[in-house]
């Protein structure tokens, strides 16, 4: 048997420069593999950080790194929309930075067990705290509407009521238990465009995905949770993989640092002038260069955005519909 192809973090010289280390406490919030926590301890022998992952077997494969760093790196499980209470719980009042690689780490992607992949087939699982609901749970109860509805928005595919149709079809002759009795499921009526190499079921897998772990509401919470555990002249850097995580972050620092898009009448807030909390580090989205695209498909879809804290109060959060409101419609999407 093959040996699994070691992780790589993405755009680790752009987080690095973003984050720019040296000294002090750094909360990697999605610790995975641990390819950024390694990057970020190598800048300095006194680099700390405080790694979080809510996966429990990402905890477990770090100890040996947190042994090996002698009290320079703390892991905790839990969600990273909780970082603020976690940090200061480890005994940690404020930071010099905080990064998040969103969404599924490529530990869980390669194991079949865990159920986030068609490449191999597995139990529909897709649950990050190996605990709760699972995307199986979902696929054979959910209303069809729900589905739908979940399949659209969080996949953003076009033929969903289709998808959710065939499930629905599916399930009442068995429950659909495998990744590959779903993807064959979606297959079934969502063509594969030409000449894309994308599976016809990676958008349905990805919008389960993100439904089951709360993915959107949980980044939401974490960069409310990152700026009020920031200390001024800290930075937050976020990786983000496809366009729904990235217009959240990109209204989040938008909104942060004085450049919100034309207030909505969805969102009466916006009319009123917010403190700066944020300076903008990156202009606009960074992306891979052609070498690390070309090294690591992976990359090819990763957007980094980073700001700097200001000593302003943080104000009262956003939810993810009032994020998604605010942005122009051509960003939010059609009508399904």
């Amino acid at each position: 048997m093959s040996e699994t192809p070691p992780h790589i973090p993405v755009l680790l010289a752009e987080v690095r420069a973003a984050l720019r280390l040296g000294a002090g406490v750094v909360v990697d919030g999605t610790f995975g593999a641990g390819g950024y926590t390694r990057a970020i301890l190598a800048a300095g022998p006194e680099q700390r950080v405080i790694a979080i992952d809510r996966d429990p077997s990402a905890i477990a494969a770090g100890r040996g790194l947190a042994a090996e760093m002698e009290g320079r790196l703390t892991l905790i499980q839990g969600r990273f929309g909780d970082l603020d209470r976690l940090v200061r719980d480890a005994g940690v009042a404020a930071v010099d930075g905080v990064v998040l690689d969103v969404g599924v780490s490529s530990m869980q992607l390669d194991r079949a067990e865990r159920g986030f992949s068609f490449r191999h087939d597995g139990p529909l699982d897709m649950r990050m705290e190996c605990e709760g609901e699972s995307a199986a749970d979902l696929v054979n109860e959910a209303p069809e509407a729900d589905l739908a509805d979940i399949i659209y928005h969080y996949g953003e595919e076009r033929r969903a009521r289709a998808v959710a149709r065939a499930i629905l079809e599916a399930r009442r002759r068995e429950r659909i238990a495998t990744t590959a009795a779903l993807a064959e499921i979606v297959a079934s009526v969502v063509r594969a465009e030409p000449g894309s190499g994308i599976h016809p079921a990676t958008r349905t897998f990805q919008a389960l995905r993100i439904a089951v772990n709360d993915e959107l509401g949980e980044l939401q919470r974490a960069l409310h949770a990152a700026e009020r555990i920031l200390r001024p002249g800290g930075r937050l850097a976020v990786v983000t993989f496809h366009s729904l995580e990235d217009r959240i972050v990109k209204q989040f620092f938008s909104a942060r640092s004085g450049r919100a898009v034309s207030a909505s009448r969805h969102l009466p807030m916006a009319e009123k002038p917010a403190p700066k909390v944020f300076t903008l580090v990156t202009k606009g989205p960074v992306g891979p260069g052609e070498a690390e695209a070309a090294a690591n498909p992976r990359a090819r879809s990763a957007k980094l955005r980073a700001g700097e804290r200001t000593d302003a109060p943080a104000p009262e959060p956003l939810t993810v519909l009032e994020a998604l409101a605010a942005l122009p419609a051509r960003e939010r999407g059609g009508r399904r």
